[in-house]
Protein backbone atom coordinates (compact mmCIF):
# COMPACT_ATOMS: atom_id res chain seq x y z
CA UNK A 1 0.00 0.00 0.00
CA UNK A 2 1.66 3.18 -1.05
CA UNK A 3 1.90 5.94 1.13
CA UNK A 4 -0.49 9.06 0.96
CA UNK A 5 1.20 12.64 -0.04
CA UNK A 6 2.15 14.42 2.57
CA UNK A 7 1.83 18.67 1.77
CA UNK A 8 5.20 20.42 1.56
CA UNK A 9 5.05 23.60 3.23
CA UNK A 10 4.55 26.54 0.51
CA UNK A 11 7.64 27.88 -0.42
CA UNK A 12 7.96 31.63 0.28
CA UNK A 13 9.25 33.80 -2.50
CA UNK A 14 11.97 35.82 -1.91
CA UNK A 15 11.68 39.24 -1.01
CA UNK A 16 12.84 41.94 -3.62
CA UNK A 17 10.91 44.75 -2.87
CA UNK A 18 12.91 46.81 -0.46
CA UNK A 19 16.39 46.32 -2.60
CA UNK A 20 14.59 47.28 -5.83
CA UNK A 21 13.23 50.76 -4.16
CA UNK A 22 16.44 51.29 -2.66
CA UNK A 23 18.55 50.92 -5.96
CA UNK A 24 15.79 53.17 -7.61
CA UNK A 25 15.99 55.68 -5.16
CA UNK A 26 19.62 55.72 -5.60
CA UNK A 27 19.25 55.93 -9.10
CA UNK A 28 17.10 58.92 -8.71
CA UNK A 29 14.69 57.28 -10.92
CA UNK A 30 10.63 57.99 -10.32
CA UNK A 31 8.64 54.68 -10.16
CA UNK A 32 7.09 56.00 -13.69
CA UNK A 33 10.42 56.13 -15.27
CA UNK A 34 12.07 52.94 -14.07
CA UNK A 35 8.32 51.02 -15.02
CA UNK A 36 8.81 52.25 -18.23
CA UNK A 37 12.59 51.77 -18.95
CA UNK A 38 11.76 47.94 -17.46
CA UNK A 39 8.54 47.36 -20.05
CA UNK A 40 6.02 47.11 -16.86
CA UNK A 41 3.35 48.97 -15.13
CA UNK A 42 3.72 51.26 -12.27
CA UNK A 43 1.12 50.02 -10.56
CA UNK A 44 2.93 46.30 -11.00
CA UNK A 45 6.32 48.39 -9.80
CA UNK A 46 4.43 49.62 -7.07
CA UNK A 47 3.71 46.10 -5.72
CA UNK A 48 6.75 43.79 -6.26
CA UNK A 49 8.32 47.14 -4.59
CA UNK A 50 6.20 46.56 -1.43
CA UNK A 51 6.36 42.84 -1.91
CA UNK A 52 2.90 42.68 -2.80
CA UNK A 53 3.68 41.38 -6.20
CA UNK A 54 6.52 38.39 -7.27
CA UNK A 55 8.16 39.68 -10.93
CA UNK A 56 9.27 37.10 -13.18
CA UNK A 57 12.74 36.16 -13.99
CA UNK A 58 11.97 38.15 -17.13
CA UNK A 59 11.06 41.20 -14.89
CA UNK A 60 13.50 40.87 -13.00
CA UNK A 61 16.69 41.70 -15.85
CA UNK A 62 14.57 44.08 -17.01
CA UNK A 63 14.64 46.42 -13.53
CA UNK A 64 17.99 44.97 -13.31
CA UNK A 65 19.28 45.95 -16.57
CA UNK A 66 17.43 49.85 -15.79
CA UNK A 67 18.94 50.21 -12.62
CA UNK A 68 22.24 49.57 -14.37
CA UNK A 69 23.10 46.11 -12.16
CA UNK A 70 23.59 42.45 -12.24
CA UNK A 71 20.78 39.71 -11.95
CA UNK A 72 22.30 38.57 -8.82
CA UNK A 73 21.94 41.89 -7.38
CA UNK A 74 18.37 39.94 -6.47
CA UNK A 75 19.12 36.20 -6.69
CA UNK A 76 22.50 35.70 -5.51
CA UNK A 77 22.40 33.92 -1.97
CA UNK A 78 26.07 34.18 -0.41
CA UNK A 79 27.09 31.79 1.56
CA UNK A 80 27.93 31.92 5.25
CA UNK A 81 31.62 31.11 4.86
CA UNK A 82 31.99 33.90 2.38
CA UNK A 83 31.00 36.81 4.60
CA UNK A 84 33.65 36.24 7.08
CA UNK A 85 36.37 37.72 7.40
CA UNK A 86 39.71 36.69 9.95
CA UNK A 87 41.78 39.13 12.30
CA UNK A 88 45.74 39.20 10.52
CA UNK A 89 44.18 37.62 7.31
CA UNK A 90 42.65 40.70 5.84
CA UNK A 91 44.72 42.09 3.18
CA UNK A 92 46.02 45.76 3.42
CA UNK A 93 45.52 48.14 0.98
CA UNK A 94 46.46 51.96 0.22
CA UNK A 95 44.60 54.63 -2.03
CA UNK A 96 47.02 56.92 -4.40
CA UNK A 97 49.77 58.34 -2.15
CA UNK A 98 48.15 58.48 1.18
CA UNK A 99 49.59 57.49 4.13
CA UNK A 100 46.40 55.64 5.78
CA UNK A 101 46.41 52.08 5.51
CA UNK A 102 42.92 50.20 5.06
CA UNK A 103 41.55 46.50 5.81
CA UNK A 104 38.24 45.60 4.24
CA UNK A 105 35.92 44.25 7.07
CA UNK A 106 32.66 43.81 4.69
CA UNK A 107 32.24 41.14 2.32
CA UNK A 108 30.61 41.32 -1.32
CA UNK A 109 26.51 40.91 -0.19
CA UNK A 110 24.02 40.76 -3.39
CA UNK A 111 21.96 44.33 -2.82
CA UNK A 112 24.57 45.15 -0.06
CA UNK A 113 24.80 49.22 0.69
CA UNK A 114 27.49 48.77 3.43
CA UNK A 115 31.17 49.35 3.33
CA UNK A 116 33.30 48.72 6.62
CA UNK A 117 36.65 49.45 7.00
CA UNK A 118 39.37 49.21 9.37
CA UNK A 119 40.97 52.86 8.74
CA UNK A 120 45.22 52.80 9.98
CA UNK A 121 45.81 55.80 10.72
CA UNK A 122 49.18 57.03 11.20
CA UNK A 123 50.70 59.53 14.23
CA UNK A 124 50.38 63.31 13.00
CA UNK A 125 47.78 62.36 10.01
CA UNK A 126 45.19 65.16 9.21
CA UNK A 127 42.75 64.60 6.37
CA UNK A 128 41.12 67.05 4.49
CA UNK A 129 37.91 68.55 4.72
CA UNK A 130 35.26 66.64 2.94
CA UNK A 131 31.02 65.81 2.58
CA UNK A 132 29.05 63.48 0.59
CA UNK A 133 25.67 61.44 0.54
CA UNK A 134 25.39 58.69 3.03
CA UNK A 135 26.03 57.70 6.65
CA UNK A 136 29.33 57.32 8.73
CA UNK A 137 29.46 55.44 11.79
CA UNK A 138 33.20 55.62 13.36
CA UNK A 139 34.55 53.21 16.18
CA UNK A 140 37.90 54.04 17.81
CA UNK A 141 39.83 51.02 18.48
CA UNK A 142 42.99 52.44 19.25
CA UNK A 143 44.28 55.93 19.84
CA UNK A 144 43.14 59.19 20.09
CA UNK A 145 41.31 60.78 17.09
CA UNK A 146 39.81 64.40 16.79
CA UNK A 147 36.83 64.44 14.73
CA UNK A 148 35.68 67.83 13.03
CA UNK A 149 31.78 67.65 11.99
CA UNK A 150 30.88 71.50 10.64
CA UNK A 151 31.70 73.40 13.52
CA UNK A 152 31.66 70.75 15.97
CA UNK A 153 35.20 69.51 17.42
CA UNK A 154 35.12 66.15 19.12
CA UNK A 155 37.86 63.99 20.48
CA UNK A 156 37.49 60.17 20.24
CA UNK A 157 39.32 58.06 22.33
CA UNK A 158 39.48 53.89 22.29
CA UNK A 159 35.89 52.85 22.67
CA UNK A 160 33.99 55.64 21.70
CA UNK A 161 31.79 55.97 18.49
CA UNK A 162 30.09 58.34 16.49
CA UNK A 163 27.49 58.61 13.58
CA UNK A 164 27.00 61.31 11.69
CA UNK A 165 25.49 61.97 7.74
CA UNK A 166 27.94 62.41 5.49
CA UNK A 167 27.37 65.61 4.15
CA UNK A 168 27.92 67.61 7.11
CA UNK A 169 31.64 68.77 6.19
CA UNK A 170 34.22 66.52 8.16
CA UNK A 171 37.36 65.61 8.63
CA UNK A 172 39.94 63.78 11.60
CA UNK A 173 43.25 63.73 12.75
CA UNK A 174 45.04 61.14 14.64
CA UNK A 175 46.59 63.38 18.00
CA UNK A 176 47.54 61.07 20.00
CA UNK A 177 51.02 59.87 21.21
CA UNK A 178 51.15 56.75 18.32
CA UNK A 179 49.05 55.50 15.47
CA UNK A 180 45.81 54.91 15.68
CA UNK A 181 43.03 52.38 14.12
CA UNK A 182 39.20 53.07 13.64
CA UNK A 183 36.64 51.06 12.64
CA UNK A 184 34.62 53.07 9.75
CA UNK A 185 30.81 51.99 8.44
CA UNK A 186 29.19 53.88 5.71
CA UNK A 187 26.98 54.06 2.91
CA UNK A 188 29.26 56.10 0.88
CA UNK A 189 29.13 55.54 -2.82
CA UNK A 190 31.99 56.01 -3.30
CA UNK A 191 33.33 52.55 -1.94
CA UNK A 192 30.03 50.83 -2.37
CA UNK A 193 30.28 47.69 -4.17
CA UNK A 194 34.01 48.19 -5.04
CA UNK A 195 36.90 45.63 -4.03
CA UNK A 196 39.93 47.43 -3.18
CA UNK A 197 42.63 47.47 -5.34
CA UNK A 198 46.51 47.98 -4.89
CA UNK A 199 47.99 51.50 -6.43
Amino acid sequence: MSEPLRQTEPVQPPAFGGRIRELRRKAGLTLQTLADQAGISVGFLSQVERDKATPSLGTLASLASALGVEIDVFIAAPRPADAVTRAGERTRFAIADSSLAYERVTTTLPGGTLTSLIVHVPQGYTSEIVSHVGEELLVILDGTIRQTLGDAVLVLHAGDSLHFMGDTPHSFANIGDGPARMLWTGTSPRLIGRSPERP
